[in-house]
């Protein structure tokens, strides 16, 4: 493993020094005069502390991706090649970027201004984005605007930013040439203060090896679910174990029988990888969190937590899927349905990882995700409900509902597709079915819902579902 523990900042190679393990990027950068990142929430739903890191690419060997700083200790860019927005450009030599801002009035008190930089950065790099004929989300020049969807202003506005937005051309500098070469490559790396100790192993069996010998190792991956433990609830880890670059957990492949995607893939990977393959996880994707957590959430970290409300676990309940489990004594494949045994516990023993999620084909015909939360976009969920239906003859021949929210665990509605199954696709079974879905589970009360609440929404969204179905809409 690595010594000394280096990255290349703003082009300039700089060691990381003697640090306490759990710094963050952030605190790091700043300590260093990077100022333009800020602290705004230290829980990634903000986005004032959004940089750039040179990750592998999908359409080119490199893409520059916006991450949240907050999040990730410095150890995990070991090796890595990070920009911030001084690095992007200056007073004297603006970025497209930051000129378009500046010139359209998208920055006032400017706290949150170099986040947006960083992530309309990545958006105005991103290989694929190309001229369109534009929407609502969508600009001419092909930016999303979800790019945006985990940066947040309080006093300009954000009318003058989608301008800027909207305004950027073609890139054509050294931050786009450096897109077709590849990036820098995992470094084996090894931290120690008197915090604990940070380690990125250099393959799966090295990884494996250190849970066969130490079970309360954090294992990270975008560190979005860890970053918050420590940041925000003084979490302090003995042990931290990154796992996000090793190869033997980032399979991705569409066969004819299967899909399968590596535990460490990146939500936006998988996104950008399957391009609509999986309809249900097409629906699901825009409504986890924001772009900027998606950069560096992973499925596998999404169901290691063993969380009642993850996003994925419902739609993948519906989609039939399966997880891959290894450890230094083999490997094993567990049906989702059976993986959650409890309020944030699995079957997955302790030195065990999450290797691949399986999704058999063909799909379902007729699916849908719905996210119930205070905020369309960029919030925990409610409740979640994944279907995945097939309708023939105008009967329901199968059906599978995952739920999410309303018990200690993710679990199948298994009643409603009872009642489903063999029964005609029409209001009135599906009126039926709604009766029983609203008493699916065990929901309870806190600060988002209420019992009463998650229950009727069980119902109408079985109803929004027929309905948004039978009149061919986007359910």
């Amino acid at each position: 493993m690595t010594t000394i523990p280096a990255l290349k900042v703003n082009g300039e190679p700089t060691p990381i020094g003697a640090v306490p393990v759990h710094t963050s990027v952030l605190d790091w950068l700043r300590d260093r005069g990077l100022t333009g990142a800020k602290e705004g929430c230290a829980e990634g739903e903000c986005g004032a502390c959004s940089v750039l890191i040179a990750r592998p690419g999908i359409d080119t060997p490199t893409e520059w991706t916006a991450v949240n700083a907050c999040l990730l200790p410095i150890a995990s860019l070991d090796g890595q090649e990070v920009i911030t927005a001084e690095g992007l450009g200056s007073p004297a030599d603006l970025h497209p970027v930051q000129q378009e801002l500046a010139v359209r009035g998208g920055s006032q008190c400017g706290f949150c201004t170099p986040g947006f930089v960083c992530s309309m950065a990545a958006e105005y790099y991103r290989p694929s984005r190309g001229a369109c004929g534009g929407d609502h989300e969508h600009g001419a020049n092909g930016f999303d605007l979800h790019a945006l969807s985990g940066n947040l202003c309080r006093c300009t506005g954000y009318r003058p930013i989608r301008d800027a937005a909207y305004a950027l051309g073609e890139p054509d500098d050294a931050f786009s040439a450096r897109s077709a070469e590849p990036p820098p490559a995992p470094v084996a790396t090894e931290l120690v203060s008197t915090e604990g100790e940070f380690v990125r192993p250099a393959s799966l069996a090295d990884a494996l090896a250190v849970l066969s010998e130490r079970e309360d190792a954090a294992v990270v991956a975008g560190c979005t679910d860890t970053g918050v433990q420590v940041n925000i609830f003084g979490s302090r880890p003995q042990l931290t174990m990154a796992i996000d670059r090793l190869d033997e957990l980032r399979e991705f492949s569409v066969g004819s029988d299967e899909v399968r995607l590596g535990a460490a893939l990146t939500l936006t990977e998988i996104e950008r990888r399957l391009a609509g393959r999986v309809p249900l996880l097409e629906q699901l994707f825009p409504q986890f969190a924001s772009r900027l957590i998606r950069n560096g959430a992973t499925i596998g970290g999404n169901l290691g937590t063993g969380s009642p409300i993850g996003d994925t676990p419902p739609a993948l309940l519906a989609l039939d899927a399966s997880l891959v489990l290894v450890s230094s004594r083999g490997e094993r494949t567990v049906p989702l349905a059976e993986y959650f045994t409890g309020y944030r516990q699995t079957v997955k023993a302790p030195d065990e990882l999450i290797r691949t999620i399986v999704i058999p084909l063909p799909l379902a015909p007729i699916t849908a995700f719905h996210k119930i939360a205070k905020r369309r976009f960029d919030d925990i969920s409610s409740v979640a409900i994944g279907y995945a239906l097939d309708v023939r003859d105008g009967m329901v021949s199968a059906a599978r509902i995952g739920l999410g929210g309303v018990a200690a665990t993710p679990l199948r509605a298994r009643d409603t597709e009872a009642a489903l199954i063999g029964q005609p696709w029409t209001e009135e079974t599906v009126r039926r079915a709604a009766a029983v879905l609203a008493g699916e589970g065990t929901p309870m009360d806190d600060h988002r819902a209420s019992a009463s609440y998650r229950s009727a929404m069980l119902g109408q969204s079985l109803l929004r579902f027929y309905f948004s179905q039978e009149q061919g809409v986007f359910a």
